[in-house]
């Protein structure tokens, strides 16, 4: 294990050029002081744990001192926000320190989010607050023990800066790590500012850095738009089996790398419901839990729009079409396993439909549902678990398809099937309410929650003793807490 000043540090992309990105120093925090660490995000830098606790680790990721081999920069990029063009955005708040290289040969972006003003900032001052450092830390670390792609988080570092919002808060830093930052938005950026030598160049750094396998196919832009719809097909049928609502959904918050990126207003569903709008800000719904996967297939359309320099209209859309039928295999194939069912038939969507149709309404825990089901023979479970619907015809109508459909695989042993069951459903999430405790406690200087609550989400398929409290379902408060854009 490594020492903080023994990371090694190789700066790909800020060898592109001041046309990419633009130098800027941290703005230190006052008083900068650790509030939460990730071992399995230190670990990816082969960094030793007790670093975390040297001085010298709050001051680096509070901004007050650099690696001499580090060269931070602003990203520049646009996007569609809300459906609408944006000409510029870029880092508003965070830079990209550099890239370290770990022993495995794996090289991580080291971001440093709420650093202070950039050139991007357009009206911000740069900064994040706690309570949304907090947030994305405990989401990046939690989507990752899931399964999910996601960036990671290595820490949040508190300080005494006032920070104004709709209230006065402190400032806060977290550190992002990645394998890349580079979003739909930078490939749209060189294309409408009408840069083609950039877009090429930017092209054949994703290519050689992140898509090298692509490099060896006839057209090596047509198969790295492919990876990037694979990729995100997957992420997003991820998100859809969990019950994850990114909340932001623009294309500068979509990686090309196919990894949950940017969190903002997220949540995860407690009770079921398909429209759910989990940030204030979006009040149309164009980011509502059932409407990620048109969006996600629309964020690509952005995408190859900006790629039709090099790839054909007619291939580009070839290749959208994939996106749709792969969403639903990954999707269908992760539902078979949280339902228990280890072979596929022909009537498996339409089981899976059916149940959402049902918990529609009925004020059903989606997570702990799922996990109950698994908790004993499915003809019990259903039995056990009825009198939580609305309408108990229709439940019940569900329940007799679904175990007969459990049995016509054969004779299953009860253990095997709860540690079947169990292994892909979690008992513990990040629910609102629960994040929204760590935090109050952490505005008040208390960090220990925050740390406890990551500890918990490191591990949420296997009960943990005494933590039954981060399993229940939320109160009523805690269903209709407000989360918007505002960090």
């Amino acid at each position: 294990m490594k020492a903080l000043d023994e990371l090694t540090f190789d700066n790909r992309f800020a060898r592109l050029g001041d046309a990419f990105s633009t130098h800027v120093l941290p703005d230190p925090l006052d008083a900068p002081r650790l509030v939460v660490a990730s071992e399995a995000a230190m670990a990816l830098l082969d960094l030793d744990p007790a670093e975390a606790h040297d001085p010298v680790f709050a001051k680096l990721f509070g901004g007050h001192t650099l690696w001499a081999d580090a060269e931070p920069r602003a990203m520049v990029y646009s996007g569609h926000q809300f459906g609408s063009y944006n000409p510029q955005l870029g880092d508003g708040r965070g830079l990209l320190l550099g890239e370290v290289y770990n022993e495995a040969g794996e090289h991580w972006d080291l971001h440093l989010k709420g650093a202070g003003m950039t050139p991007y900032s357009r009206m911000g001052d740069g900064r994040a607050v706690l309570r949304s450092s907090i947030r994305e830390f405990l989401a990046s670390e939690a989507l990752h023990a899931l399964g999910i792609p996601t960036s990671r988080a290595l820490c949040v570092i508190g300080s005494d800066t006032p920070v104004w919002r709709e209230k006065q808060e402190r400032g806060a830093m977290v550190l992002r790590l990645a394998h890349s930052h580079i979003r739909f938005g930078h490939f749209e950026y060189f294309y409408y500012t009408q840069r083609p030598e950039q877009q090429k160049q930017l092209g054949e750094h994703v290519l050689a850095l992140h898509y090298p396998q692509c490099l060896e196919q006839p057209e090596p832009y047509l198969a790295m738009f492919q990876k990037s719809v694979e990729r995100n097909a997957e992420l997003i049928a991820k998100w859809q089996a969990y019950g994850f609502c990114h909340g932001v959904m623009n294309t500068d918050n979509m990686s090309i790398l196919g990894i949950t990126f940017d969190f903002g207003p997220f949540a995860f569903l407690d009770d079921f419901d398909a429209r759910f709008i989990c940030n204030h800000s979006d009040q149309q719904g164009r980011y509502s839990f059932s409407n990620q996967v048109p969006i996600g297939q629309w964020n690509l359309s952005a995408l190859a729009q900006a790629l039709t320099p090099f790839i054909s209209v007619e291939a580009l859309r070839e290749t959208l079409d994939l996106f749709l039928p792969l969403y639903q295999a990954h999707y269908l194939d992760l539902m078979r396993r949280r339902l228990g069912l280890t072979t596929a038939e022909d009537g498996d969507q339409t089981l899976v439909e059916d149940l959402l149709q049902r918990m529609q309404g009925s004020a059903i825990d989606y997570t702990l549902f799922l996990r109950r089901l698994g908790d004993e023979p499915a003809e019990q479970a259903v039995a056990r678990l009825r009198d939580e619907f609305v309408d108990l015809e229709a439940f019940d109508q569900w329940a007799a398809l679904y175990v007969a459909r459990v049995n016509r695989e054969g004779e299953i042993d009860p253990q095997q099937r709860r540690e079947r069951m169990h292994a892909v459903n979690p008992l513990y999430i990040l629910r609102n309410y629960l994040a929204q405790k760590a935090i109050d406690a952490a505005e008040a200087g208390d960090y220990s929650e925050v740390q406890r609550l990551h500890t918990v989400l490191t591990q949420p398929f296997t009960e943990q003793p005494g933590m039954q409290s981060y399993a229940e379902r939320p109160p009523e408060w805690g269903k209709h807490l407000e989360i918007s854009c505002s960090s």
